[in-house]
């Protein structure tokens, strides 16, 4: 007979839940008044400051997606394309094929190659690269 392990980690307490959870009674862990005690503020709220708030610092956009973050690129570091033959076109359908992408995330925010890693190896580039992984090296350029 197979027994179960013995689950040691204890959920965190509730703020406000009745006294028996340890963080009830009163204020529960919130302080006496104010407008923090009495309910939750909006995550851009800035009181009453106008001139030199946050909204008035970014550019003017209109619509819904303006404090939308836009999404980086997926990256690829150079030393991966270790499996690739010399002088092959790099896309994103062969990174996908080769499990170094996932297929969603690289069309929905792209793919970018950087120079992390040695691979002495050249390709065709036809995704965006950092300068290093195209430009030939200082030292190369030094010794030839």
């Amino acid at each position: 007979m197979t027994r179960l392990p013995k689950v040691v980690a204890k959920s965190k307490k509730r703020q406000g839940r009745g006294m028996g959870s340890g963080k009830g009674s009163h204020t529960s862990g919130r302080g006496q008044k104010g407008q923090k005690s009495r309910g939750s503020i909006g995550i851009l709220f800035e009181g009453m400051k106008v001139k030199k708030s946050f909204f008035k610092r970014l550019p003017l956009n209109r619509g819904k997606g303006k404090f939308h973050a836009k999404a980086k690129p997926e990256i690829v570091s150079y030393a991966r394309l270790e499996s690739f033959a010399e002088g092959a076109e790099i896309t994103l359908e062969k990174l996908v094929k080769a499990n170094l992408v996932d297929e969603k995330l690289g069309k929905l925010n792209g793919v970018k190659i950087l120079s992390v890693g040695k691979n002495p190896k050249k390709f065709k580039f036809s995704v965006p690269t950092s300068g290093k992984v195209v430009a030939p090296k200082e030292e190369e350029k030094a010794t030839k």
